[in-house]
């Protein structure tokens, strides 16, 4: 029974939530983790995105697994490095696509950038570190019902993008990508937070390392936080949690 009962709740997530699917990153496509195969294919797929537990969400914000995904109620905290970067021109514009998209998971698409040791981002984990800096976020226009996440609950969706600031240095970097979604259920209330990081080399001749407005995971976002707390089910304005965006 304990068995069947995981089965059945698996295939609810499969059904209810989302991850990302591929990026298109400096012109080539890229085939991000797979959490329901990758596990069971010999040998592992080597990927840029470093590994997700499922589709399912993170529910505390005190968690590791709201870094770049992880299970904690299920004993696998936190993420663990890919094995490749993609390569990616400082100023060029990264497409995400999602799996379909509940309509019900409304809510703000946000994306950070840490930098990573000068051998790579495969070995490189950022701990309880600030070191992130937020590049990009879509929150709610006005008091509308679209949201940053609305394109994705479409079938065969565009997904979303980022635009890799136009001055960083050189180097490599670890991404960090979410939807957070602002609805109650009797399964996860409050917010839910979809987390997923993958890991690039920029190239470029910008000379810019972000040192103000750092940030740590867990750490940028409180759980009293407006950003978070906030009923979606209201004609109210937004405001997006975490530190401003880096501009150049």
């Amino acid at each position: 029974m304990q068995i069947l009962g995981a089965l059945v709740f698996g295939a609810t997530l499969v059904a209810a939530h989302g991850y990302v699917d591929n990026a298109t990153i400096g012109g080539q496509v890229y085939q991000f983790y797979q959490p329901y195969t990758d596990p069971y294919t010999s040998p592992t797929p080597e990927r840029i995105s470093r590994r997700i537990e499922g589709n399912g969400p993170v529910t505390d914000v005190t968690y590791e697994d709201l870094q770049c995904g992880g299970y904690t109620d299920g004993g696998i905290v936190g993420s663990s490095p890919a094995a490749l970067h993609a390569t990616a021109a400082a100023g060029s514009t990264i497409t995400l696509r999602w799996t379909l998209w509940p309509d019900s998971h409304v809510g703000p698409v946000i994306t950070y950038m840490a930098k990573c040791p000068s051998s790579g981002c495969n070995a490189y984990m950022p701990g309880h570190d600030a070191v992130w800096f937020k590049i990009a976020e879509t929150g709610r226009s006005g008091t509308s019902n679209t949201w940053g996440d609305s394109p994705l609950m479409v079938s065969g969706n565009a997904g979303t993008t980022y635009k890799i600031p136009s001055c960083l240095t050189p180097g490599y970097y670890l991404v960090r990508h979410e939807i957070i979604a602002l609805h109650a259920s009797y399964e996860y209330p409050g917010a839910q937070f979809y987390p997923g990081c993958h890991q690039l080399k920029v190239t470029g001749s910008g000379t810019t390392t972000p040192s103000s407005g750092l940030v740590s995971f867990p750490g940028a976002y409180k759980g009293s936080d407006p950003g978070i707390t906030y009923d979606a089910y209201k004609a109210q304005t937004y405001t997006i949690p975490g530190p401003a965006v880096f501009t150049c």
